[in-house]
C-alpha cells in the first residue's frame, strides 16, 4: 500500500501542519478466509492507529518482550512481510497498511506459519512514526516497492521525500537502518538523492557502481518484482544506515 507525506523539517520534533496521504483507497470486501482470520486474531494483533493512546507505542507489552524491532511500510497482502518475520524470529516485525483485507490476509498467513513475532497496525504510517516512535528506537525501516506515481506531475505524492527520509532517520537507532526497493528508475534515483542529502544516514554500499546495494537473498520476490522483471525495468535496492 502506498503513502506519502511532503515534511519539511529534519528535527525530531517534527511539527504538525498538514498531513496528506495520497495512498490508494480499494473496496474492502473480504474474502470468507479473510474475515475469518480478522475476526479471530484482530483484536490482540492488531490496532488502528487512530485510535492508539497517546505517546510511545508499548511495543515491549506488545509483543512481551523485548527485541530488536523492525517496521514494514505498505505490508499489502502480506506474502513479504509474513515470510520475512517467520525467518526472523529473534526481531518483532511491525506492519502497517491501510487495506484492510491485506492484514486480514496477512493474519491469516500468520497463522499457517505459526508466526508469534508479528504485529499489525492499520493506518498513516507518518502518523505513526511522529506520534508513537521516539528517537533512536527502530532497528529497520523497510519500504518495498511504494507507488512510483510514474507521471511527473505526480512526483510529488511520492512517500520517499526529504521530510519522510527525515523522520524515519530520526526514529532510527544508531546503526539502524532503512532498506528501501523500487523497479522505476525515477524514483530510484530521487531515493538516491534524498537519502545521500540527509546527514544522519550513510550509504551502505557508496562504494558500489550507483551506490546500489545487492538485491539481498533473504527478500521474497515480491509480485511487483516479477511484473517488473517481464516489463523489462530493473529493480533497485538501498540500504542506508543512521550514524
Amino acid at each position: 500500500m502506498r503513502y506519502w507525506l511532503d515534511v519539511s523539517a529534519s528535527d525530531q520534533q517534527i511539527p504538525h501542519h498538514r498531513t496528506v496521504v495520497s495512498y490508494v483507497q480499494r473496496g474492502e470486501r473480504m474474502t470468507t478466509g479473510q474475515q475469518r482470520a480478522w475476526d479471530r486474531y484482530w483484536h490482540e494483533f492488531g490496532h488502528d492507529i487512530s485510535e492508539l493512546p497517546a505517546g510511545p507505542l508499548d511495543t515491549t507489552g506488545w509483543f512481551g518482550r523485548t527485541a530488536p524491532l523492525v517496521l514494514e511500510i505498505g505490508s499489502g497482502m502480506g506474502e513479504t512481510t509474513a515470510q520475512l518475520a517467520a525467518a526472523q524470529p529473534d526481531r518483532d516485525h511491525l506492519a502497517v497498511e491501510v487495506y484492510k483485507p491485506g492484514l486480514a490476509q496477512l493474519l491469516a498467513r500468520a497463522e499457517n506459519l505459526g508466526i508469534d513475532n508479528l504485529r499489525l497496525l492499520r493506518g498513516d504510517a507518518t502518523v505513526l512514526l511522529r506520534e508513537h516512535f521516539s528517537a533512536d528506537t527502530l532497528s529497520e525501516v523497510r519500504v518495498f516497492f511504494p507507488d512510483p506515481w510514474p507521471k511527473k506531475r505526480h512526483h510529488k505524492r511520492r512517500l520517499v521525500q526529504s521530510g519522510f527520509v527525515a523522520l524515519v532517520a530520526s526514529r532510527l537507532r544508531p546503526g539502524g537502518v532503512l532498506h528501501l526497493a523500487t523497479d522505476w528508475e525515477s524514483y530510484a534515483e530521487q531515493m538516491m538523492e534524498v537519502c545521500t542529502a540527509e546527514p544522519s544516514l550513510r550509504n551502505r554500499w557508496a562504494d558500489f557502481p550507483g551506490g546500489w546495494a545487492p538485491r539481498p537473498e533473504w527478500r521474497p520476490v515480491t509480485k511487483f518484482e516479477n511484473r517488473a522483471h517481464s516489463e523489462g525495468r530493473e529493480v533497485h535496492d538501498l540500504l542506508f544506515e543512521r550514524v
